[in-house]
């Protein structure tokens, strides 16, 4: 099976083993390999990749959010142009693809701890993807070599699958493993093998999903707080991988960068928010992202504007840089954390008018993500005493949220779906320069390969049209 050189060195042998599918996107069976993959195997895999996944949406939309800003004038990503993201859409079917192998080899051995995480992979991966493209293929999409050009299932269907997926996993996961039939620990890369951080897991991505549709007449506030009472208590639950074969992706675009090989500027609009030009509070996060410049202060690149001054990485911008938490070489790759789920509760809790509650997990997101990428606690009681942070349970609102949830999660795909569920009304954010669109994107493009594959069923859509759950 073709799959991306990156699973950790000590798993390549097994990863050999796994045989050939024949499924969407992955035709061409290896007549060497095995019929008979080891599931474990299966479970490296995905695990491992799901982080990549993650990491190559994000390395796509975190322009859209202006997390990042191309160091050229009129970048592609930062004004909206047509992209290709064939790379990113076929990195999310060949982990689908062998989740759905993974969930019917568990079945036939009735592996339940197995077909959990396949459930819950299943909805994380594709909830992602639809996020991103809106109608997407699924029901057809695993059923073997006799249909290869599936039909696109409708967005709405698969957010409802999505939470289908997760409350299965959720059963799978609620049931206590016989003796064999445990989570292999050293191939599960997100959670060591533990059923119990899976189940908190499900609950997590659950409350998202709920928490997403706040725009619809659907939202049921309550709903998503009794998923968030069964999800993360600490920063010690989070679903990240942190074992790559060589680094962490962003550490390489860090290190692309000190080769003078530009990657990964700071927009001006992320260094002004946390640095203290638009709140007025300087966020003791911006360090452990980017050093200062040679004028010993933080500057981001305007999106679409390019570079300012000099084009070079002798520090006259931000960009992210070698050995900073994000960017090291074992750095996490964030697919939901505590922190995430915190602010999730806050806006929850807001939307049924228990403000009390809101405040509280307002300041325990603040809190747990500072201290997870080891921010002095010193520095986070004068930043949680900042008037303008400190507001009180009657002065919080949505904004704060927000904005907090904004910093907290960086560089994760899901602040794209923040952005267009707030209309992007986040303080002082604006289109890019040299934008070529008339208003701010709210969908991808889907990819060549897909449209020369299966060009008949892929929709015609612009990328200024809503989701379904963007109206």
């Amino acid at each position: 099976m073709k799959k991306y050189s990156i699973i950790p060195g000590s798993l390549l042998l097994l990863m050999i083993l796994l045989g050939g599918c024949k499924k969407y996107l992955d035709i061409n069976k290896n007549p060497n390999a095995t019929d008979v993959p080891p599931i474990t195997g299966f479970l490296a895999n995905t695990t491992n990749l799901t982080g990549y996944n993650v990491y190559n949406i994000a390395n796509w939309v975190s322009y859209y959010v202006q997390y990042l800003a191309s160091p050229s004038v009129s970048g592609t990503a930062d004004t909206y142009q047509q992209s290709d993201p064939s790379g990113a859409w076929g990195g999310i079917y060949n982990v689908l693809t062998d989740l759905y192998d993974m969930r019917m080899f568990g079945e036939e051995r009735e592996l339940t701890a197995y077909i959990g995480v396949a459930n819950i992979l299943t909805a994380c991966n594709l909830s992602m993807s639809t996020n991103v493209w809106g109608n997407i293929p699924y029901s057809e999409a695993f059923v073997g070599v006799s249909n290869l050009t599936p039909k696109y299932d409708d967005q709405k269907a698969i957010y409802d699958t999505c939470l289908a997926l997760l409350d299965r996993g959720i059963a799978d996961m609620q049931q206590t493993p016989d003796a064999g039939n445990e989570l292999d620990e050293t191939s599960d890369f997100i959670h060591g093998g533990s059923a119990s951080a899976w189940l908190k897991t499900a609950y997590a991505l659950k409350a998202r999903l709920l928490n997403q549709v706040s725009k619809t007449a659907q939202y049921d506030a309550t709903a998503v707080l009794a998923a968030i009472d069964n999800a993360y208590t600490s920063n010690a639950d989070d679903a990240q991988v942190t074992q790559f074969t060589v680094r962490n992706p962003w550490a390489s675009a860090a290190l692309r960068n000190r080769a003078l090989v530009l990657d990964a500027w700071l927009s001006s609009y992320f260094v002004n928010a946390t640095n203290g030009v638009t709140y007025g509070v300087f966020d003791p996060r911006l360090p452990f992202i980017t050093d200062t410049t040679i004028y010993l202060d933080y500057r981001g690149t305007p999106n679409g504007a390019g570079y300012q001054g000099v084009r070079n990485t002798d520090h006259v911008q931000s960009y992210i840089d070698v050995d900073k938490w994000y960017s090291s070489t074992n750095s996490p790759l964030q697919i939901i954390t505590n922190a995430e789920v915190r602010f999730i509760e806050a806006e929850a809790a807001f939307r049924a008018n228990n403000k009390p509650r809101a405040y509280d997990a307002y300041i325990a997101g603040i809190t747990a993500s500072m201290k997870k990428i080891g921010v002095h606690a010193d520095s986070i009681t004068r930043y949680l005493s900042e008037p303008a942070v400190a507001v009180g349970a009657n002065g919080l609102t949505l904004s704060l949220v927000f904005k907090e949830k904004y910093v907290a999660c960086f560089l994760m795909p899901v602040t794209w779906d923040d952005m267009r569920r707030f209309d992007y009304a986040y303080k002082n954010f604006a289109l890019p320069a040299n934008v070529t669109l008339t208003t701010f994107i709210r969908r991808g493009d889907y990819p060549s390969s897909e449209i020369s594959r299966n060009g008949a069923n892929v929709p015609e859509v612009l990328r200024t049209d809503h989701l379904w759950w963007d109206q």
